[in-house]
């Protein structure tokens, strides 16, 4: 039997063949979620599964294969490897939240849109917010920071979309956020872990302050369709 955490080492492929497989499209040796709600795939073997990859493309002109690097045909351009570390929490995180968080609703749902591609263009899609739960903190009717869980298997979940409004920084938010998230992920059973580029070492060190510990790098390969 594989090790629970050993399936970290492909967090997509094994989140849709567990918690989230209703938002799954399978390709064969590869699986991806629908486009609408996160542009990712992975695969588990070595296989070559470049046209599972290019039937994929079919419906998305903008994705991200998570984990090994994939063979692919030429119809695709690599545009780059984001090389992540995995980080993973063991405990609980003791803390002293002094601003109200709320946890979001389908009301919400155009706002967070907004905010996330305001401080991460990219990854996430206007249906992201139905991969998990989502928490955030307002400032005069205004969300202006927010956080929440994106890839969920039956041990682990992912703390995902970790952004505050760049007016409202240097006020405690993310970190309240991730602790709060965090928490309730563990209240669910389950053990959080999450990605943030190398070079981002800002958000890592806040990260390693909570508790967070490095697991492994990974790589998101982008690629666009030629």
């Amino acid at each position: 039997m594989m090790p629970h955490d050993k399936k970290l080492d492909s967090p997509v492929w094994h989140s849709l063949n567990e918690t989230h497989s209703n938002f799954a499209l399978s390709y064969k040796d590869v699986k991806f979620y629908h486009p609408d709600y996160c542009p990712f795939g992975g695969f588990s073997s070595g296989k070559n599964v470049s046209s599972s990859i290019a039937k994929y493309a079919e419906l998305a002109n903008d994705f991200f294969i998570v984990g090994a690097k994939p063979s692919f045909r030429d119809t695709l351009t690599l545009k780059n490897e984001l090389v992540c570390l995995q980080m993973l929490l063991r405990n609980k995180i003791v803390t002293d939240s002094k601003d109200d968080i709320r946890k979001l609703t389908m009301e919400d749902m155009g706002s967070l849109f907004r905010l996330v591609n305001l401080v991460q263009p990219g990854y996430f899609k206007e249906k992201t917010f139905l991969l998990g739960d989502y928490y955030g903190i307002f400032r005069h009717g205004e969300l202006v920071a927010a956080s929440g869980e994106r890839m969920s298997m039956s041990r682990f979940i992912e703390v995902s979309a970790v952004v505050t409004h760049p007016d409202n920084t240097g006020r405690g938010y993310a970190r309240q956020l991730v602790a709060h998230t965090s928490n309730n992920i563990f209240d669910q059973g389950k053990i959080p872990y999450l990605h943030v580029a190398e070079t981002n070492f800002i958000a890592m060190s806040l990260y390693k302050r909570l508790g967070f510990e490095l697991r492994r790098k990974i790589s998101f390969w982008h690629f666009i369709k030629t």
